[in-house]
């Protein structure tokens, strides 16, 4: 067995060497990790520079740290960096919730998307709050649910799941639920500022509220003390609406 594992908040972040303790012994571990924190960079991948590759020293020695985003890290490991492909992709664990809207914008979702794309299983960790509480806690619930996932047959064809988990010291006894993703409200406005040279400068507002967070979504599984497990697909394409749009355009080029 052979698992990799990547992050978004970068190599040094506590997150991710709570991940790498938590797969020990569950098989050769490889990691793979941005040099910067890499937070809300989705699936981006670095054309326009080649990316530099080194071995981190102390805590994290041994991992291999990129110059670029959570899906750089990935894709490099994939086609090139490593020597064999891995069997399990893993990221995380992140610092602040991926549910709903988020995980469009998230690279940690997009880290384990990555390994998805190429066929490989992957999971992403999150902890619901931001600050790290109880990260011992939630690296025990990664290493149960890798445990659980790796029981099961890891052929045919490749699954992609979200994983999110309150921020509890009692976070590996709480009962599981698969969920759907739930919704949030548009964002909050930027926030502007001045900077020392007189320049107006705007920063990402911080995430709206919760809008769809009824039974049965990530949210509502969160907010009423369990972790959420969400299965994730890439296909965008409204299906319901394929048959609909081939009647307007059809309309549109009769008219």
């Amino acid at each position: 067995m052979r698992i990799l594992i990547a992050n978004d908040d970068g190599y040094l972040a506590p997150g991710i060497s709570a991940l790498v303790k938590a797969m020990n012994g569950l098989g050769h571990i490889d990691v793979v990790a941005p040099e910067q924190n890499a937070s809300g960079t989705s699936n981006a991948l670095t054309l326009t520079r080649p990316l530099n590759v080194f071995r981190a020293a102390g805590p994290q020695q041994g991992f291999h740290v990129v110059s670029g985003t959570p899906s750089d890290c990935v894709h490099v490991a994939l086609t090139g960096l490593l020597g064999q492909r891995p069997d399990l992709v893993v990221t995380g664990i992140n610092q602040g919730a991926n549910m709903g809207d988020d995980t469009l914008y998230s690279g940690t979702v997009a880290a384990a998307m990555e390994g998805f794309l190429f066929g490989i299983p992957a999971v992403a960790f999150s902890q619901v709050e931001k600050g790290w509480a109880h990260l011992d806690a939630a690296a025990r619930v990664a290493r149960s649910v890798v445990e659980e996932l790796l029981a099961l047959p890891l052929t045919g064809a490749p699954w992609l799941l979200n994983v999110n988990i309150p921020n509890r010291p009692d976070a590996d006894r709480l009962p599981r639920q698969v969920t759907r993703l739930g919704r949030r409200h548009a964002s909050e406005p930027v926030i502007r500022q001045v900077s020392p040279r007189g320049e107006t400068i705007y920063w990402i507002g911080p995430a709206g509220d919760a809008r769809e967070a009824g039974e049965g979504t990530d949210f509502h599984a969160t907010a009423h003390g369990c972790v959420s497990i969400t299965p994730l697909q890439v296909d965008l394409t409204d299906h319901a609406a394929l048959g609909s749009w081939r009647s307007r355009l059809a309309l549109a080029e009769r008219s």
